[in-house]
């Protein structure tokens, strides 16, 4: 395996770990904070939803590392990044929209390294642990 190869691995691991540490940490928060408050804290959407995208961004950290830590069906770590890709892409436009451009920029980050993992993920020679 060449070094150019295996530093983007460890790479892409890396990312991937931060960015599951992240998306269990806000998911988790979303799903743990009672309905009321969410509604509080997001007046422009709904307490549902909130709960709806916290199980996605947990679902989806859980989806950016355990399919390669199991080696099992590892091609489901790129749609989970892409999901999450989606997800932020979203709070982009909310951020941006209810509180200001420079607010949104990080969860344009983060959406950024979420397609970095995607398509990283993606190429066959990355693919495996």
């Amino acid at each position: 395996m060449s070094t150019q190869r295996k530093s983007s691995r460890i790479a892409l691991w890396v990312v991937q770990g931060l960015l599951a540490a992240l998306f269990l940490f806000a998911g988790g928060f979303k799903l743990a904070t009672p309905a009321a408050e969410l509604a509080r804290m997001t007046a422009p959407l709904s307490a549902g939803f909130i709960k709806f995208i916290g199980v996605c961004e947990v679902l989806g950290a859980l989806g950016l590392v355990l399919p390669g830590l199991f080696r099992i069906r590892p091609g489901l770590t790129p749609l989970a990044a892409a999901g999450l890709v989606v997800i932020m892409v979203g709070a982009v436009i909310v951020t941006a929209i209810t509180q200001s451009l420079p607010a949104a920029i990080f969860p344009l980050l983060v959406g950024v390294l979420a397609a970095v993992v995607a398509v990283g993920r993606r190429s066959p020679s990355l693919r495996t642990v």
